[in-house]
Order: C-alpha cells, then sequence, then structure tokens
C-alpha cells in the first residue's frame, strides 16, 4: 500500500499588483507598512490609508537601475477636476461627520457622564450621539444604495473613480455621475445648495 504523503498547504495568489508595490517599498525602505501573513510573505497591511497609496516607478519599475519613485496618494475630491466647489465641500463635509464619530467613539467617558444615572441613552456622552446622528441624517440624504456607495468610496475611503469602475464594472462617467448625484444631495442637505425644482 503506498504511503501518503502530507503535502503543505499553499498560499492563496496574492492580489494583482500587490507583490510589485511589496517590492517597491522593501527597495526604497517604506516597509512600515508590511506585515508577514502565515506563509512567512510580506504583505501589505490591508484597510490602511498606507496600503491604498500607489508607488509607481519610472525605468522599468526598478529604483536599482535608477527609477524614479513616485507616490499617488491624491485626494479624490480634490483630483477630480470637474466637481463644483460646493460638491467638494460637501463631500468635505461627510468625510468630518464621519472622522467625528470615528474620533468621539474611541475617548474614553468622563467621570461626571459615567457617575450620572440619570440618562435616558445608556452613559454615552451627547458628543458621540450627536456626530452619529449628523452622519446618519447625512447618508440617509443620500437616498439610493448606489449613490451612497460610491460616495462611501470617494469620500470616506479615499478611492479613485477608476478603481471603483475596474471593481464595479460601470464606465467611469457612470461613476462619476453617481458621484456628482451624491454630493448635489450632499449640498442640498447640509445647505450648500438649493434643492433643484423639476
Amino acid at each position: 500500500m503506498p504511503r501518503k504523503i502530507a503535502r503543505k498547504p499553499q498560499p492563496p495568489k496574492l492580489p494583482k499588483g500587490e507583490a510589485g508595490q511589496v517590492r517597491i517599498r522593501r527597495e526604497i525602505g517604506h516597509d512600515f507598512a508590511l506585515r508577514q501573513d502565515a506563509f512567512g510573505r510580506q504583505r501589505l497591511s490591508n484597510g490602511t490609508a498606507e496600503a491604498r497609496r500607489v508607488y509607481e516607478v519610472s525605468n522599468g519599475g526598478f529604483t536599482s537601475t535608477g527609477g524614479i519613485v513616485r507616490l499617488r496618494n491624491v485626494d479624490p475630491l480634490v483630483g477630480i477636476t470637474s466637481l463644483s466647489r460646493q460638491q467638494r465641500e460637501a463631500g468635505g463635509c461627510l468625510r468630518d461627520d464621519f472622522e467625528r464619530t470615528q474620533r468621539e467613539g474611541l475617548q474614553p467617558q468622563s467621570w461626571n457622564e459615567r457617575v450620572d444615572g440619570t440618562r435616558v441613552n445608556a452613559g454615552i456622552p451627547d458628543r458621540v450621539l450627536s456626530a452619529g446622528r449628523a452622519h446618519a441624517h447625512a447618508v440617509t440624504a443620500l437616498g439610493h444604495w448606489e449613490v451612497a456607495d460610491v460616495v462611501r468610496k470617494v469620500c470616506l475611503e479615499g478611492q479613485s473613480v477608476k478603481a471603483i469602475a475596474e471593481r464595479t464594472g460601470d464606465g467611469r462617467d457612470v461613476v462619476v455621475k453617481l458621484l456628482k448625484v451624491g454630493l448635489d444631495l450632499l449640498a442640498v442637505h447640509y445647505g450648500m445648495m438649493g434643492r433643484k425644482a423639476g
């Protein structure tokens, strides 16, 4: 009877482009955003702003042969030139509301908020509740889930229109249109622009 040989589990394939980004970061000494996975490979730390940055190298992609490294990390609200001032400001307000909910939610409660037994909201500070409400109302103003999804990815996650279009399979013009509709709705919600008739 032939003996069965136990095989080591094979590591899953890396997402497209990740190996190149890891190599460039190692070459230039930007390895602070790298971590080792269960198979001992260096990977980008998922979910971090540093992992979303894209390093591009001229001269065939290698710094050892004199390639110049460029870091592509443009805020999409600034990089999309067809957005109006009100649309940019509305996206910035949504981002501020979201970041305030994240910051306020992580802060420890003060002692008087812990000791006060007359609170109806179980000791959650009012500033946390109001920040959460402001963000929830803004998201509700977006209306449709596809519009809300594009606005969230651009304004809160910093994804590019190109990346969203590739992931969804929609054209870039469709993604930009959804973004503009969402930012117009937010501008009306924040009082920067009047509601259009019709």
